[in-house]
């Protein structure tokens, strides 16, 4: 993107968190890094680091759920930042892992300071012609033309696996197409509103698996079994959007099939990895 428009992303997060719309109040420190904080004039996005949070009873009782659940306990938190926009990549709590790697932090809001003062260090970071956008690290030939749509830490979780060889990865093209599975096709209907992004992605997602040969009663599909059958083994997780990626390892640990729909939309190109663990000799 643009510097200008990453600079303008930043600037409208800088109100929303002035506004202290929950959880937003809960946020202490905020720190940009990575090659806009260098001054690329087109950055691949705009990094920052959320590195303290406080809680309270609605948060740890939506993180406990989100727990449970499989999901994500800081989408909520990720879509309050950056509101209907994307662009911006954020990482919680995850200071002394990117200074040990060697990157530099710029503060950008501390709790407590005037947000006169966030806006005025947001101008500093000022353009420098030289400085170009920062190469991905931690990368793959699978996620080559998918890096904006891997976020950064499960850019190290799948290379760290991959490179330990426990699983083999593909990236796939899905395309649009009706389920020959009646049943299949129901639960994605009572599930999502035919507008909705996510019941073209599950729809798309799970025709892929037919037409791998997968048994769709071993699929679970975001969250829930599609038919219900929780006494049925459990061979292929459906994701969409990196909802629920706290629970990945665990499931290909046990070795459940990982499907990961990068990023649902309602008419783009959708893309997806398939994540397979290795067989253990």
């Amino acid at each position: 993107m643009k510097r200008e428009r990453a600079t303008r992303l930043l600037s409208d997060m800088i109100t929303r968190l002035e506004d202290g719309a929950w959880p937003l109040g809960l946020v202490e420190e905020v720190y940009v890094f990575g090659s806009y904080e260098r001054g690329a004039l087109k950055p691949n996005d705009v990094d920052v680091v959320v590195i303290e949070h406080g809680t309270d009873r609605r948060w740890l009782g939506e993180s406990l759920d989100a727990s449970i659940n499989g999901r994500d306990s800081y989408v909520g938190m990720r879509q309050a930042l950056r509101g209907r926009t994307r662009g911006i990549s954020f990482q919680f709590r995850g200071r002394s892992s990117l200074l040990d790697e060697g990157f530099e932090l710029f503060l950008l809001w501390r709790k407590g300071e005037p947000f006169s003062l966030a806006r005025e260090r947001l101008a500093s970071l000022t353009a420098d012609p030289a400085a170009g956008p920062a190469p991905r690290d931690h990368m793959l030939t699978e996620f080559e033309g998918l890096e904006s749509l891997v976020p950064r830490l499960a850019r190290i979780e799948l290379f760290g696996w991959h490179v330990k060889g426990k699983i083999s990865i593909t990236s796939l093209r899905l395309v649009d197409g009706d389920l020959k599975d009646s049943e299949a096709a129901w639960h994605v209907r009572r599930r999502w509103v035919e507008t909705s992004p996510l019941r073209r992605a599950a729809t798309c997602a799970l025709a892929a698996l037919e037409q791998r040969g997968v048994d769709l009663s071993e699929v679970t599909l975001h969250g829930q079994r599609l038919f219900g059958q929780d006494q049925q083994a459990e061979r292929c997780f459906v994701d969409l959007g990196w909802n629920g990626f706290k629970s990945m390892g665990r499931l290909l640990d046990s070795g459940v099939t990982w499907l990961e729909v990068l990023r649902p939309h309602r008419t783009k190109p959708i893309d997806a990895l398939l994540i397979e663990p290795t067989p253990r000799t």
